[in-house]
């Protein structure tokens, strides 16, 4: 079904991810933190600058990469929401691979630092992510980069809020984007379609991690309107959200997540890239060693540059 290396790298996972369900929302975010590894690219980007910008929460944390850039013309932008359950992983997390998406699509990239739960619940994390697309939008010129080819991404949980904010972006009339971008998103918080039963533990993320995260992020109450600021699966209508790139993994319990979403914005007319990876798993595109990641990140890339080239609708 997987290679050796992705034998290895799931073996390494179930017996050495933390059991972040036994777990308080501080415990889990030491325990990630300390798994860290070093950067090992950090002179593909020109440059990077740790700014605060205006979040519906107060100072809002963002990182700035500024790739390699010959030429004089304005350059895309792309905003990043960090995966991490919307519970840990921070700028810090991330840094390799947006520098990395930086330097190989020539963009300006922007990490947001959004609040986490549990002390911030949702959709506190959505609300940044959006208040981070307008200030991209924005102040996009004055980056060097240009308003009219602004996209959004996120992997996992940030997925899931880059989703989101291309929903209050549409609802709010702007900002325009180009392209939203989701990897392996967390869209479902029943988390009970066919790849959680059936890939649910012995694959890295579980589904009883899964439910953790989801209990960490959602109000006590559950109540969070429009529903789809935490369950973008949830939207009324999917019609005039802007072009998808779609990531999937076969062995990820969130797979049909993202299968769902891509389904249902093609079904309302919006235009889909879906790129599924079988033997992979959750969380896949971000180990940076990892060879059959470096393969779907040089697809990846060349998908971004081609939405970032056709701009927003």
């Amino acid at each position: 079904m997987f290679d050796e290396e992705v034998a290895a790298v799931i073996q390494s996972l179930d017996a050495g991810f933390p059991r972040v369900e036994e777990m308080t929302g501080p415990e889990a975010r030491a325990a990630i933190a300390a798994r860290r590894q070093p950067v090992r690219n950090p002179d593909v980007v020109a440059k990077t600058e740790d700014r605060r910008i205006p979040g519906p929460g107060g100072e809002l944390p963002v990182r700035l990469y500024f790739p390699h850039h010959d030429g004089d013309g304005a350059l895309p932008v792309v905003v990043f929401c960090h995966g991490g359950g919307f519970v840990f992983c921070d700028l810090e997390s991330h840094d390799g691979f947006c520098r990395e998406l930086s330097a190989r699509t020539e963009s300006v990239v922007i990490s947001v630092d959004y609040r986490l739960a549990p002390e911030h619940r949702a959709p506190a994390a959505a609300h940044d992510a959006y208040a981070a697309l307008t200030w991209a939008a924005e102040n996009a010129r004055e980056l060097g980069g240009d308003p009219d080819r602004l996209l959004i991404a996120g992997d996992s949980a940030g997925g899931n809020l880059a989703a989101s904010a291309c929903l209050l972006a549409r609802d709010a009339g702007g900002p325009g984007v180009a392209a939203q971008v989701l990897i392996y998103p967390a869209l479902d918080p029943a988390c009970d379609s066919a790849s959680y039963r059936e890939r649910g533990s012995g694959y890295g993320n579980t589904k009883a991690a899964m439910e953790w995260y989801w209990r960490q992020y959602l109000p006590a109450d559950g109540a969070v309107e429009p529903r789809y600021q935490v369950e973008p699966l949830a939207a009324d209508t999917f019609r005039g959200l802007p072009p998808a790139i779609v990531v999937t993994a076969g062995l990820d319990p969130l797979s049909d997540d993202g299968r769902a979403y891509a389904a249902a914005l093609a079904r309302d007319g919006v235009a889909v890239t879906h790129r599924h990876y079988p033997g992979l798993f959750h969380g896949f595109l971000t180990i940076m060693p990892l060879q059959a990641g470096q393969s779907a990140r040089d697809l990846l890339w060349h998908d971004l540059r081609a939405a970032a080239k056709r701009g927003a609708p």
